[in-house]
This record gives C-alpha cells, structure tokens and sequence, in this order.
C-alpha cells in the first residue's frame, strides 16, 4: 500500500517537473503577444474617474476569467475534433482586432460628428447616466478584445507543447499560461491606475518639504497621463500587430507576402490594410442601413 502511494506521488513529481519546463517554454513563446495584451487592456482600462478605476478593472477581469473558462474547454475539444475550426476562429477574431485597431487610427483624423459637437460645448458634462453608459461600453470592448487575445495567446501556447506531451499535461501547461494572462496582465493594469494615487500619498507624506517622497509623488503624478497617452498608441499598435501576425502565421499567401521586410512591419503593413479595408466594408454596410431606415 505504501509502496503504492510512494509511486502514484513520484509520477505526480515527474508530472509536475515536465509541466513547469513546458510552461516555462509556453510562456517564453507568449510573452509577446502578453505584452500586446498588456498594452491594449490598459489603454482599455484607463480613462475613468479614480473612484470607478478598481470597480471597473475588477469587471474586467471577471470577464478575462469567464472568457478563459469558455475558451479553454472550447479549444481542447476542437484541437482533438476538427483543429482547422480553431484556425478560423482564430482568424476571424484578426478581422476584428485590424478593424479595431484601424477604427481608432481613423478616429484620429476624421473625429466623430458626436464627438466633435460635445467638443464645442466646453462647459456640457455628461450625465451620471451617460458616463454609466460610456463605462459599460468601454468594459464590454475589453472583454471582447480580451476573448480574441485569449484566443490567440491559447492556441500558441497549445502550439509550443510537444506531440510527445500527453493531454494531462497541454491541459495543465496552457491553463497555467492562460492564468498568467490574466493574473499577470491585469494585475500590473491595476498598478498603472493607481499610479497618480500613490503619488498623492507620497505627496501628503513629504508635507510639500522638497524631500525625495514629494519628487517621486510629484513623478508619479505628472507621468500617469503621459503613460495613459502612450499605452493608447501603443495599444493601438498593437492590435493591429496581433492582428496581422494571426493573418501571416495562419495563411500561406500572407506568410510569403513582403518577405524582404522585417516580420513586425509586415505584420503591421498586413494587418492595417486589412484593418482599413474591413473598416470601409463596415462603414459602408452602416451607411447603406442608415440610409434605408430613413
């Protein structure tokens, strides 16, 4: 009986030891698109007043676990079923990501009618029940975004487990992966937002004496919006980039097109054409709806 013990724990060591260097190679293979990850839910998370920033970060998150619980199971199935169905989806979660990222582009240079028109009117503050309205909008878009980025980051990580591994093992090794992407990411998200608080603090504590705390509260403050800025383009570029890279790594036409660039200007060449030309292809369908409901 003892001896049995022994060896069931021994197998379990064994187990264990080939699924933290497994893990270790998975998270090695995603640790790029964890970074896109990154910077596209905190530009997604920013932007609320101080007293929604966790609330609203927490919903987040929520979403990102549900949507790995949903996505996990999903993909085990397939990847055993019909593989190609993931390959799809996959693909349409990169129109999706081209298209959102080629929205914010436009949006830069041809602002919205609404937007423009609340801009003039300096003195107009939204309502609770709009800035309600903004928030569930802005939380819903995260988690979409966060879906396909989970799509993506799980298919990779399934992708860097050998055939030699058993399926107890690809199960433990793209879950951990897929914990991390969320633990990981948003946990440093929620550092981010409450960057400028901390600063605060550290003001309050310095009492406004020039001591080291009140130029790191000082600091702390003054560089949030400039990192809120930089996480926006960043974010930006990165959704085009995942998306780009889904079309390149996934479709043969696209994997030998503009060979001669550098993989991450093809990537982001690809995916901003095909951002730009989904985007037309919407407006268009959103412009001949309109005009057929007039």
């Amino acid at each position: 009986m003892a001896s049995g013990i022994f060896a069931l724990l021994d197998d379990v060591a064994v187990l264990m030891d080939d699924v933290a260097v497994l893990s270790k190679i998975a998270t090695k293979k995603t640790a790029g698109i964890l970074g896109d990850d990154l910077a596209v839910n905190a530009e997604k998370a920013m932007g609320f007043v101080s007293s929604r920033e966790i609330p609203v970060l927490l919903a987040i998150t929520k979403g990102s676990f549900i949507n790995k619980l949903i996505i996990l199971p999903v993909a085990f199935f397939l990847s055993w079923l019909y593989p190609p169905a993931i390959i799809a989806i996959l693909l349409f979660g990169g129109l999706y990501l081209a298209y959102e990222g080629a929205h914010k582009i436009a949006s830069v240079f041809v602002p919205h009618k609404k937007e423009t028109a609340i801009k003039s009117l300096e003195d107009k503050k939204p309502s609770p029940a709009e800035v309600l309205a903004n928030e569930k909008a802005k939380i819903k878009s995260a988690i979409t975004t966060d879906f396909i980025l989970s799509i993506e980051i799980v298919i990779i990580a399934m992708g860097t487990v050998p055939t030699s591994a058993n399926f107890l093992q690809k199960i433990i090794v793209v879950s951990i992966v897929a914990l991390i992407a969320t633990v990981g990411v948003y946990g440093i998200v929620a550092i981010l937002v409450r960057m400028d608080d901390f600063g605060y603090k550290l003001i309050k504590i310095g009492k406004g004496d020039d001591s080291v705390l009140d130029y790191i509260g000082i600091f702390l403050v003054k560089a949030l919006p400039w990192i809120i800025k930089l996480l926006t383009v960043v974010g930006t570029i990165a959704l085009v980039l995942v998306a780009g890279g889904i079309f390149t790594h996934n479709l043969e036409y696209f994997h030998h097109l503009l060979e001669s660039l550098p993989s991450m200007a093809k990537d982001f060449i690809i995916g901003l054409t095909i951002g730009f030309i989904v985007f037309a292809i919407v407006s268009m369908v959103k412009f001949i709806i309109k005009k057929i409901k007039k």
